[in-house]
């Protein structure tokens, strides 16, 4: 009897394993030690990725489906869409930090009539998007090589102005710190237009979150908080005022047929947009004296 029940459980266990299907193999693309990271594209499970650490491979900057390389796979790029709720039909757009050029290849698909200006400061991610993610500059879709902060200031000085801009840079850890400062976001508030809409990829997974918060509320006052799961946070800000959840979902109605080839709308986005203020407001805003990023990034 006992040999008969051992070898029932032994054949249950060698069923479980065999229904277990097998762990999907990474291909390696592509490696390159550029001047400012460690560059990686591979392959796992029907999508092709980005990322700037060969330790660790869930620090992913940008992923693409190899089957419908127009979806987006990130909850942050399409949070990040949310700002054409507040303005539908940006005319001039700035993104800062290319990834892999998810972002913008899309909106230059959107907006065909669009000025897409583009800041990258390292030339070998330009390659590896261009290579390996279907990112195609041309004369209305312009890479800038060089810091993100050095191209706001000079912008400023000469008198460029954004309807739409985009603050997407990351290293293999974070937002550089000069990126996060106070004085950076002042910078970058002359770029606006007077109706002008700012998106910022952030994280809400860390200490820097509160901090973050204060910051661009200490800039721009009020804003949209989109938030998924436990980690990506986007900030939404109209320089005219935040519309109203009424005059959102009438934009989102307006973008519906432009998103939908990115693979979700307003059914996903719309829920998204809150204005709750879930951070500590005595936390200390970010200036280019005090940005300690590598200590308050740290996870709880």
């Amino acid at each position: 009897m006992r040999q008969s029940n051992r070898l029932n459980t032994l054949l249950a266990l060698f069923a479980s394993f065999a229904a277990t299907p097998p762990a999907i193999a990474m291909t390696v693309v592509h490696t390159e030690k550029s001047l400012y990271r460690n560059i990686v594209v591979y392959e796992e499970d029907g999508q092709r990725c980005l990322s700037f650490s060969r330790r660790n491979r869930t620090a992913r900057q940008s992923c693409q489906f190899l089957d419908h390389p127009d979806q987006f796979y990130f909850a942050y790029t399409k949070m990040m869409m949310g700002a054409l709720y507040l303005n539908p039909n940006p005319r001039k757009i700035l993104v800062i930090g290319l990834g892999g050029g998810v972002l913008p290849t899309a909106l230059a698909k959107m907006f065909p009539d669009a000025k897409i200006d583009i800041v990258e400061i390292d030339p070998a991610v330009v390659k590896v998007a261009r290579q390996f993610f279907g990112f195609n500059p041309n004369q209305r879709v312009q890479v800038f090589e060089e810091d993100g902060r050095v191209f706001v200031k000079r912008a400023g000085q000469s008198g460029r102005r954004y309807d739409l801009i985009l603050l997407d840079a990351f290293d293999h850890e974070y937002i550089p710190e000069h990126l996060l400062t106070q004085e950076f976001l002042f910078e970058v508030k002359t770029l606006l237009t007077t109706d002008g809409v700012l998106a910022a990829n952030t994280f809400s997974s860390s200490r820097l979150y509160h901090h973050e918060s204060t910051t661009y509320q200490a800039v721009f006052g009020s804003f949209y908080n989109l938030r998924v799961k436990l980690k990506n946070r986007i900030i939404l800000i109209k320089m005219d005022g935040l519309p109203t959840l009424d005059a959102i979902h009438r934009n989102a109605a307006s973008v519906e047929e432009k998103l939908k080839p990115l693979g979700f709308g307003g059914d996903w986005l719309m829920p998204l947009f809150s204005t709750e203020r879930d951070w500590d407001p005595n936390a200390r805003v970010l200036t280019d004296q005090y940005s300690p990023s590598n200590l308050l990034n740290a996870l709880f």
